[in-house]
């Protein structure tokens, strides 16, 4: 950890409510896949090299291929994504860097072609929790794989 303010132990309290909201969201219908480019698009966004690190090691965990995530900060040009991976990144970049406009009405009917209301509901909420764990670790900067060992990210071998 680093000399900043170590929220697990600040307000636990908070950690385990938003930690209780991400394990509801990896429980939802939601693609697992779906979810790992999205948590590492955003992460990769904001900036945050504790959730970076976090979540390339979930990806790879849960069957990822390591190409794909090195193309996620190109995803526009890679033909490694499907129309509806590419559809949940742009969902998940104009959520996390909200313009005056919102999300164009464009965009919204993009991400409606390859997802029901649910799973659109459910994508919405995971970009923005992942926004807000994004948020709070970049503001404590918490060190990149100091929590490998508590969460078995040291299984993915990246180290």
């Amino acid at each position: 950890m680093s000399n900043r303010v170590n929220l697990f132990q600040t307000v636990p309290a908070l950690i385990k409510t938003l930690g209780d909201a991400s394990q509801a969201s990896h429980a939802s219908s939601l693609d697992i896949g779906i979810k790992n480019l999205v948590d590492i698009r955003a992460s990769q966004l904001n900036g945050c090299a504790f959730c970076l690190d976090m979540h390339v090691k979930q990806a790879k965990l849960h069957g990822e291929r390591e190409l794909r995530i090195y193309h996620v900060a190109i995803w526009r040009e890679s033909p490694l994504f499907t129309a509806k991976e590419k559809a949940a990144l742009a969902l998940c970049e104009a959520l996390t860097k909200l313009d005056a406009h919102g999300v164009p009405d464009e965009l919204y009917r993009e991400a409606r072609e390859h997802f029901s209301e649910v799973e659109l509901s459910e994508l919405a909420f995971s970009i923005a929790i992942i926004n807000s764990w994004n948020r709070l670790m970049v503001l404590s900067q918490t060190l990149p794989g100091a929590l490998d060992k508590a969460y078995g990210l040291d299984r993915a071998h990246l180290e």
